[in-house]
C-alpha cells in the first residue's frame, strides 16, 4: 500500500474494518479487502467531490493511495482520471449508511458490543486526510465531513447503538433537601467562574462533540462547531506532515440573547481547541466590562492584563463584550480594547478569545477597532429556544435533580413559557431554571407541614407548585 499520509489513513480503515468483519462473521480478514476497498474510495471520492472541484494533487493523491488497490487496478495518468469523472455520485454516498457500517452496527445491537466505534473513527480520520490534501479544504468538504459524521451517528441512534463518545448513565442523586438546586450547564443555564479551580479534565474530542451533539436546540451553532472542529483537525493534519498550514484566527463573536447556550459551547469549544491542538490547557475563564475596566488612568491595562493572563492556554469569554466600547473617547473601556487586541497579537498561538452580546451592538464593538475586526473574523448567532426546546430543558432540570412532573404540572410550566414576553434581553433557558428554582421552593413550602412524605411525594411537582418566576 501507498505510504504517503492518505494511503496509511486509508491502510488504517481497510485494516480496522476487516478486522471487525472477520470478528463478526467468522471468516478471514482477508475476504472483506476488496470491499472495504471499494469503501474507502467511496469516503475519499465523497469528500474530494463534495465542491465539484478537483484539484491535481487530489487525483495524483487518490490515484496514488487507491489506484493500485482497486479490482482491477486503476492505473492512469491525472489528465485520464480526469475525464473518467471518478466521482460522480460519490458525495451523495455519504448520507447514507454503507451495507459495511449496518452490518457492525446490528452486531452491536445484538452483543452489546463496540465494533461499529472503530469504523466510525476510522472512516471520520480518512474524510479528513481527504480534506487535508489540498492547502484550505473547501467549506463543502467541510460540509461533507459533517453529514457524512450525522449519517453515521443516526444510524447508531435507529439500531439502538450508544453513540461514540457518550458517557454512561449518570449516578442517581438523591433530592436537594435544603432548597432549590444550585445552577447547572443545562442548554445555557450555567454557573460563572473567573477562572478555572482546578485543572480540566482532559477527554477526547469524540466525547466533547458528542456532549456537543446533545445539547437542547442549537442546531446551526452545533454545526458551526463541527465543521470549525473539522477544519482544526484537517490542519492539524497538514501541520504534523509538515505541510503549510493557512493561519486563521481562533477568535469568535457570539451574538444572542441571553440563556442561549453560549457561555456552554464556550466551555465546549475551549476544550475542543485543547483536543485539537490550538491552546495547551483548555480552560474558559469568563469575564465582562467590571471585570476588565478601572476607575483610574493605567489601572485598566494591568487588570485587563491580568485577566488575559489568567486565560492563557485556553479560551477567555467577555460576557457583553460590546461594553467596552461605551462611554466615549475618554472611557476606559477603548484602554481595554486596545490591551486585548495586543495582548491576542502576542499570545495567538496558545489564546482563543469569545466575544459575546447582542447582535447590533457586537457589529458596532467589532468596528471599533481595526485590530478586533481583522482577528474576529467568524461570527456565530445563538438563535431563542422554541417553546418545546424550554420545556425540553425544564425536563432535563428535573431528571439531573430527580424531579418530575405531573401532566398537570407539565402543563403549567408550557402554559408560563408560551406566555411568557419574547422581548429584548429574554432570558431562555435562565429564565426556565428560574421557573425551576421557583417550582422547588414552592414545593418546599407545600410540604413543609406534612409528616411521613414518600419519597414520590418528594421528588414529584405538581400544578400548585409551578408558579411565576416573580410570584
Amino acid at each position: 500500500m501507498s505510504d504517503t499520509p492518505l494511503g496509511e489513513a486509508v491502510a488504517a480503515f481497510i485494516d480496522a474494518v476487516t478486522a471487525e468483519l472477520a470478528a463478526v462473521s467468522g471468516r478471514r480478514a482477508d475476504g472483506f479487502v476488496a470491499d472495504a476497498v471499494v469503501e474507502a474510495s467511496n469516503i475519499v471520492g465523497g469528500v474530494i467531490a463534495a465542491d465539484l472541484r478537483t484539484t491535481d494533487t487530489e487525483l495524483d493523491a487518490f490515484l496514488d493511495a487507491l489506484g493500485p488497490l482497486l479490482t482491477p487496478p486503476l492505473v492512469t495518468s491525472t489528465l485520464a482520471a480526469r475525464e473518467l469523472d471518478l466521482f460522480r455520485g460519490k458525495t451523495s454516498l455519504l448520507t447514507q449508511p454503507s451495507v459495511m457500517f449496518d452490518i457492525l452496527c446490528r452486531s452491536d445491537a445484538q452483543q452489546s458490543s463496540r465494533r461499529s466505534h472503530h469504523y466510525y473513527d476510522a472512516a471520520l480520520r480518512l474524510a479528513h486526510m481527504s480534506a487535508s490534501i489540498d492547502l484550505v479544504p473547501s467549506a463543502s468538504e467541510l460540509a461533507a465531513i459533517d453529514a457524512f459524521r450525522t449519517t453515521l451517528l443516526r444510524h447508531l441512534d435507529e439500531v439502538g447503538v450508544a453513540r461514540p463518545g457518550q458517557p454512561a448513565a449518570p449516578a442517581t442523586a438523591s433530592p436537594p433537601a435544603g432548597g432549590p438546586p444550585t445552577a447547572t450547564a443545562v442548554g445555557g443555564a450555567t454557573t460563572a467562574s473567573s477562572a478555572p479551580t482546578e485543572p480540566v479534565p482532559l477527554r477526547t474530542l469524540t466525547e466533547l462533540l458528542a456532549e456537543l451533539d446533545e445539547l437542547v436546540g442549537l442546531d446551526h451553532v452545533k454545526a458551526e462547531v463541527r465543521r470549525l472542529s473539522s477544519l482544526l483537525q484537517v490542519q492539524r493534519l497538514r501541520a504534523e506532515r509538515g505541510l503549510p498550514v493557512i493561519e486563521t484566527s481562533h477568535h469568535l463573536v457570539f451574538t444572542g440573547n441571553p440563556g442561549t447556550g453560549k457561555t456552554t459551547v464556550a466551555r465546549l469549544l475551549s476544550q475542543i481547541y485543547h483536543a485539537v491542538g490550538v491552546v495547551s490547557k483548555g480552560h474558559l475563564v469568563e469575564t465582562d466590562r467590571g471585570k476588565l475596566v478601572a476607575g483610574f488612568v493605567g489601572q485598566t491595562a494591568l487588570k485587563t492584563q491580568a485577566t488575559l493572563e489568567s486565560a492563557l492556554g485556553g479560551m477567555l469569554l467577555i460576557d457583553e463584550a460590546y461594553a467596552l466600547a461605551r462611554g466615549g473617547e475618554n472611557d476606559f473601556g477603548l484602554e481595554a480594547i486596545d490591551t486585548l487586541v495586543k495582548f491576542m497579537e502576542d499570545h495567538r498561538d496558545d489564546l482563543a478569545i469569545v466575544a459575546a452580546g447582542y447582535t447590533d451592538e457586537m457589529a458596532a464593538l467589532i468596528d471599533t477597532n481595526p485590530g478586533l475586526k481583522s482577528r474576529f473574523t467568524r461570527t456565530i448567532t445563538f438563535p431563542d429556544y422554541t417553546d418545546d426546546e424550554l420545556v425540553r430543558i425544564f425536563l432535563l432540570l428535573g431528571e439531573k435533580h430527580r424531579y418530575h412532573l405531573s401532566e398537570p404540572a407539565l402543563e403549567r410550566v408550557r402554559h408560563f413559557i408560551t406566555v411568557e414576553p419574547r422581548t429584548r434581553g429574554f432570558g431562555n433557558a435562565r429564565f426556565v431554571r428560574n421557573l425551576f428554582e421557583t417550582a422547588i421552593a414552592h414545593q418546599a413550602m407545600r410540604l413543609a407541614p406534612l409528616v411521613d412524605l414518600s419519597d414520590d411525594q418528594l421528588v414529584t411537582l405538581t400544578a400548585d407548585d409551578i408558579a411565576p418566576v416573580d410570584a
